[in-house]
Formats: C-alpha cells, structure tokens, sequence
C-alpha cells in the first residue's frame, strides 16, 4: 500500500487535468543529484513490472520461429521471423519506425546474435534491444508480463520520466505504482533516497504536483 501522501499528490494530479476527450497516460518525472552521469555505471537502467499495470496498451514485436512463434501470435502485436529481421537489416528507415512504434522486443535467445548484427545500431542506442527468451521460458508468460512493464533510463541526464499509469485508473492503483518505483530507485541509487532530488506526477496535459518524501 502506498504512502498517504503519494495517493495526496496523484489525487491531485488528476483533479487538477483539464477534462480531455481522450485518455491521458500519467507520468512521473525524478529529478535526481549528486550523481555523476557521465559515469554509465551511475545511470538509472530498469525494468519495472507495475502492481496495477499501465492502464494503455504496451506494444509488444516477438522475434520468433515454430511453436514459439505460433504461441506470441496470440499476446503480441507483432511476431516476426529471420527473414523479416533481414529485411529490417535492409530498410533502416522501416527498422527505425518499428523501433520508435514498440515499447519492448523479444526474441528467441538463437536469434539475437542476427538481431544485433541487423538491428543493433537501431536499437542498441534507444535502449531497446529484445529480452532473450530461453527454451524453457514461456513466451506467453513472458509478453504478458511485459504489457504492465516500464522502463526507467536516465542516459546522462539528471532528469528522466516513465509512464506511471492512465487517468482511468483510481488514484490508490497509480500511488502503487509510484511507490513500487521509488522503493526501486532507493535501494539502486549509490546513496539511496538522498541521490533523489524531487519526484513530480503529472497527467500528459495536466500541470505537476510533487511527491512529498
């Protein structure tokens, strides 16, 4: 259960949203300090699995073959084989836009050896480069996961956000996600909470209101 004062501040970010017509994703911006990011080893890397989910749809691409492939057909939004990947290797502006449109890969541990040779350069620098899914991992299991993952990346900058959850869920469900969040930035950061700097929540049209501590 998140702290009173997490479920204060959501509560508030999304009484104070301007109604919209559409459905808002809900973000959290950390502002962090005393960390030199210059140093990758001081970078905030993540992948967190949301308690309540993201409340919008996460797209997900399979890099597979045979059974598996057969399998990611019913979870994923895609399912693309060795020779779509070596199309992808010849199409750098179609590989970008596939990159760009999926929140996360993937692929079948034999393929990503290809897929960095093809894709590497693509998706390497936006930190998008596939989860390998072993032979005993079950690729339904695994995308389903997935679809209520976010990932956290600060690169170098001492700013970063991630998507907390929708306008459409309660206050209490996005909170649980926040606090699932900070717990595990806490006990990553070198110095824990004192390398964070503030923590602000906000709807995507909506004005930020600060998590208090």
């Amino acid at each position: 259960m998140a702290d009173d004062s997490i479920v204060q501040a959501v509560s508030r970010a999304l009484d104070e949203a301007p109604a919209r017509n559409f459905s808002e994703t809900v973000d959290l911006a950390v502002n962090l300090r005393d960390l030199d990011l210059n140093d990758p080893s001081n970078r905030v890397d993540e992948s967190i699995v949301l308690p309540s989910g993201t409340g919008q749809d996460t797209q997900i691409v399979v890099f597979a073959t045979g059974e598996t492939a057969l399998r990611a057909e019913d979870v994923a939004d895609d399912v693309l084989d060795g020779n779509d990947l070596e199309e992808l290797g010849d199409d750098s502006d179609a590989a970008k836009d596939l990159a760009d449109e999926t929140d996360f890969f993937v692929a079948e541990a034999n393929m990503m050896q290809d897929i960095g040779r093809y894709l590497g350069t693509v998706l390497g620098p936006r930190g998008k480069m596939p989860t390998p899914l072993q032979p005993d991992d079950d690729v339904v299991e695994v995308v389903n996961r997935m679809k209520n993952t976010v990932q956290l990346r600060s690169r170098d900058r001492r700013t970063f956000h991630t998507r907390v959850g929708a306008d459409s869920m309660s206050a209490d469900e996005i909170a649980d996600n926040i606090d699932v969040i900070v717990r595990r930035l806490e006990a990553d950061l070198e110095k824990g909470p004192l390398n964070i700097d503030s923590i602000y929540v906000k709807t995507t049209m909506g004005p930020s209101v600060e998590v208090a501590g």
